[in-house]
């Protein structure tokens, strides 16, 4: 029940802060800021040195069963995993989620083994195939910049019953167009992040975190 109640809350939220930085201390403050702002589903990557730490502090300040319009309630995962020995310590420390920038069989299989959603990367007609059989729950189509929002339309089809969240390309003014195309979410990373990296201005992350969250609101809306 735990996972079902991960994925429909990273399905109501739409909007998924891909966090890279040089710290964990950089990202926990990315990540508060992208929450404060209302994107309260975080995917810390693992490119970032010491990742696990900044999982498992944001995962013992917020709850993914607390009330979403809680303070507290965020849902915290792990990118950028590349096998299966990664998201089972990613999982330990606390991820409620798993996201891959390819589809790698094993680490799916470990994702399912321990209950909780993964998202592989996929391009094609025969990834998106091969992750339905291994039972993913959500295909990150990635990198979205090489399509525009119509591929979603495409790539459904012939498999309608596949749940695509790009990521890449996705920006405030083109969101909704994505997820008209029938994206289930987004993810959203340098876009959200750079200009607060090169100010040094943390607060400008939850300013664009609130523009992406009321984009997802309209969106919906429409």
């Amino acid at each position: 029940m735990k996972k079902i109640k991960v994925l429909q809350s990273i399905l109501d939220c739409g909007v998924v802060a891909v966090l890279r930085g040089d710290s964990p201390e950089q990202v926990v403050e990315m990540a508060e800021q992208a929450i404060a702002g209302g994107v309260k589903i975080i995917e810390v990557t693992m490119t970032v040195p010491n990742a696990l730490q900044a999982i498992e502090r944001l995962s013992r300040v917020y709850n993914p069963e607390a009330p979403q319009d809680s303070d507290r309630f965020a849902v915290i995962g792990a990118g950028t995993v590349l096998e299966p020995v990664t998201a089972r310590m990613a999982i330990m420390a606390g991820s409620q989620f798993v996201v891959s920038p390819a589809l790698n069989e094993e680490t799916i299989k470990m994702c399912n083994l321990y209950r909780v959603p993964v998202m592989p990367g996929v391009v094609t007609i025969s990834d998106l195939l091969k992750g339905l059989e291994l039972g993913a729950d959500v295909m990150k189509l990635f990198p979205g910049n090489m399509f525009d929002p119509s591929i979603i339309k495409t790539l459904k089809g012939p498999v309608p019953q596949a749940n695509l969240m790009p990521t890449g390309g996705v920006s405030v003014d083109n969101l909704g167009e994505w997820i008209a195309g029938g994206a289930v979410a987004v993810g959203i990373g340098s876009d959200l992040t750079s200009e607060a990296l090169k100010t040094g201005d943390m607060t400008k992350i939850r300013e664009k975190a609130a523009q992406y969250a009321e984009a997802y609101r309209q969106a919906k809306s429409r």
